[in-house]
């Protein structure tokens, strides 16, 4: 099934409607959503993908998310995938997004924030295994366990952003009961 996504520029502007699969083929630049999770300790989620994915298998990501659809916003596509990947739904709000020259492809990724105060219930086709991991853990889990490569980058550019929620305390606001 085709997946169409906006092909847009280097500063972010679309320039058209294309197939993802063709976007990441010829390299087009186009959109995804990320979403940090925190439980209301701080605490971030750390998924493995499963072994029969075609990108990634087996590997560790720290973000949950995907394409942003062709007529998506950035907030939108990152709350469907939330939904889709953890089964919640929770306000998601848009630290920041940079462009990303990506592993596969190049693409704009917004990072984005959630703090889960429910339980999750995993789509096991996405999330072969998770857990919640204080921050200072997770930096050290990625330079010892094979995390997807561009979240690395994603993660060095997170802990330096001054609008991201920090660590040991979780905005109310942001919490769904």
């Amino acid at each position: 099934m085709s997946e169409l996504v906006e092909r847009v520029d280097e500063q972010d502007r679309v320039v058209g409607v294309v197939d993802r699969g063709e976007a990441i083929r010829r390299k087009w630049l186009h959109r995804v959503a990320t979403v940090v999770c925190r439980d209301a300790e701080g605490r971030v989620l750390v998924h493995r993908r499963p072994g029969h994915v075609s990108r990634f298998p087996g590997q560790y990501n720290w973000l949950l998310g995907g394409a942003v659809s062709a007529g998506e916003t950035y907030e939108d596509a990152a709350a469907r995938e939330l939904a889709e990947e953890l089964g919640v739904r929770a306000p998601v709000r848009l630290v920041f997004k940079f462009l990303c020259s990506g592993v596969i492809s190049p693409y704009w990724l917004g990072v984005h924030e959630a703090v889960i105060a429910e339980g999750v219930a995993p789509d096991r086709s996405e999330i072969a295994w998770h857990d919640w991991l204080p921050e200072a853990v997770l930096g050290e889990v990625l330079q010892q366990w094979p995390f997807v490569p561009d979240c690395r980058e994603a993660f060095t550019k997170y802990i330096a952003h001054p609008g991201r929620l920090p660590d040991d305390s979780v905005r109310t606001d942001l919490v769904i009961e």
